[in-house]
């Protein structure tokens, strides 16, 4: 499970007493080593980053309300940090792993993440989120269960497998770094991997059913993923139950999450798994094997074939999917109980993307903002309030026709509110976006321009509860959001050149009691760097 020795420590034995007398929720505790080693991810030997010596690294298996306790040491040659896909971070930005609200942890040095998976079920995964890291490993799965009296709509699998599949370079990280430092845009990926590789075996037993949970841990593609022969009857996404529809195939967009029931009811022999790129200028594939524990027949022939390579398949798939509303989530009472399709609008958001040429190099914005990091991490400079670190309304809520501008974008936002964005996208490149800290209802996507027009497509009844989520080409997808989350949150494109060169900003939901009760005190532990130095 990645328990430390720290567990065995008297400290840690008085903690779990006083959590015990004192009916608080469950610690879990991991110590994490970071380290480079050798991978052969695509056949050839490459520099990877390994957690315990594992690409990808270790499971976090957790239970609603669990405090997680990870202590991170950076044996790295450079700073790293490490960031949770799709935790809440409740009340707490502090823990949450990014640039904006985090100082690197040095090399030979050590950082406790203590963040607790508040309210919280779904399938997520963890990542390194400095420069180019991701490209290099150091991912792995992050899955919350339901606590045991949480009713969950379907009888329990024999069993919960784990796919990170994505697109993989051949290349170091220090070498696609360059690449973007130089003003060039990244080459196509060389190839896809699942867990690893292109050889992940997983064996299941005939006649049961397995929960399998996908995510799409790449930097750059898109990708489609089935199993031969078997059907995947859809019931997660990203924390939220959905309805349960059958499906051939998913596409899973970048840092996107699906969790899928599949039923090994076919004759006893292996099938081939597939990950497949999505428009792409040629198709990229990788296989596992689904193995039935009876099977004395190996796969054979070609690979499944996967959808038509059209924009419109995509959006269809994408508008099937919707929240059950008679399912609990992480509490008892039904996902449909929250109305959000009453609840009145605060402020309108609309956010679109480009790629603008400033200075001479090839940059992304959002609303002609390129975001540039400073020294010092925004979260440190609110707090101290240090000043010419960054400034509110640094990046406009509306896109302008400005010419693209580096900046350290920060988007002022008030606490409570509850907001409609809309992401658009102008280019001929699908988007994926994530938000850290909330989720949202995807109430509407769409090809074309977005107008107030628009809104009497959306589902204000059952939209799906994400906190990742696509824009196709030309096209626009509209969001309602509960800023319920005191903190500096990252606003990202999924698309890590992308978000690397600019496309992405903070939003700083902001209380001005500054109480406990909305946002955690700054922990005892949090390291300081730039003009933090001494506060």
């Amino acid at each position: 499970m990645g328990y430390s020795k720290q567990c065995c420590s008297l400290f840690s034995l008085v903690l779990l007493l006083v959590a015990c007398v004192n009916g608080e929720d469950p610690y879990r505790f991991y110590t994490w080593k970071v380290t480079y080693g050798d991978i052969f991810p695509l056949g050839v030997k490459q520099q990877g980053i390994l957690i315990n010596g594992q690409f990808p690294g270790p499971q976090i298996d957790s239970v609603t309300n669990d405090n997680l306790i990870i202590n991170v040491f950076n044996n790295l040659d450079e700073p790293f940090l490490i960031s949770w896909n799709g935790a809440l971070q409740r009340r707490n930005s502090w823990q949450d792993g990014v640039y904006g609200t985090n100082c690197a942890i040095p090399p030979g040095k050590n950082f406790t993440y203590a963040l607790q998976v508040k309210d919280q079920i779904g399938s997520y995964f963890y990542f390194p989120s400095l420069g180019l890291h991701k490209a290099a490993g150091g991912y792995g799965g992050f899955k919350i269960v339901s606590r045991p009296l949480i009713p969950v709509p379907f009888d329990p699998p024999a069993g919960d497998i784990t796919i990170l599949a994505g697109d993989w370079y051949k290349r170091s990280h220090r070498d696609l770094k360059a690449i973007l430092d130089s003003g060039k845009d990244l080459p196509f990926p060389d190839g896809l991997i699942i867990n690893g590789g292109n050889s992940a075996v997983f064996t299941v037993d005939q006649g049961k059913t397995y929960r399998f949970r996908i995510s799409n841990v790449g930097i750059s593609t898109s990708i489609n993923f089935r199993i031969q022969n078997h059907k995947m009857k859809l019931v997660e996404v990203e924390g939220t139950h959905t309805v349960q529809n059958y499906y051939d195939s998913l596409d899973i967009h970048l840092g996107q999450t699906y969790s899928v029931l599949v039923t090994a009811d076919q004759p006893p022999k292996d099938y081939y798994i597939v990950a497949s790129s999505r428009f792409t200028s040629h198709v990229l594939t990788a296989s596992s094997i689904l193995h039935y524990s009876n099977s004395h027949q190996k796969v054979s022939g070609p690979l499944p074939a996967g959808p038509p390579p059209d924009i419109d398949w995509s959006l269809q798939q994408a508008q099937t999917f919707r929240t059950n509303l008679t399912a609990s989530g992480p509490r008892p009472n039904p996902q449909g109980t929250y109305h959000y399709g009453q609840i009145k609008i605060t402020r309108t958001i609309r956010l679109k993307n480009s790629a603008p040429t400033i200075n001479g190099k090839h940059r992304y914005a959002v609303n002609s903002a390129s975001f540039v990091p400073t020294d010092t991490p925004l979260k440190l400079a609110d707090y101290f309030n240090i000043k010419g670190v960054f400034s509110l309304g640094s990046i406009p809520d509306k896109p302008t026709e400005a010419p693209g501008y580096l900046t350290t974008s920060v988007m002022a936002a008030d606490f409570r509110g509850f907001v409609e964005i809309v992401f658009e996208n102008t280019e001929n490149h699908l988007q994926s976006w994530h938000v850290d800290g909330h989720s949202y209802f995807v109430v509407g996507m769409n090809k074309g321009q977005w107008s107030e027009a628009s809104r009497r497509s959306y589902n204000l009844n059952d939209a799906v509860h994400r906190c990742s989520v696509q824009v196709f080409p030309n096209a626009w997808t509209a969001v309602y959001m509960p800023l319920d989350n005191v903190g500096m949150w990252n606003v990202r494109s999924q698309n890590w050149a992308r978000q690397y060169l600019g496309q992405q900003f903070y939003l700083r939901v902001y209380s001005p009691e500054r109480s406990t009760r909305d946002e955690y005190l700054i922990p005892s532990n949090a390291l300081r760097c730039g003009k933090a130095v001494g506060h």
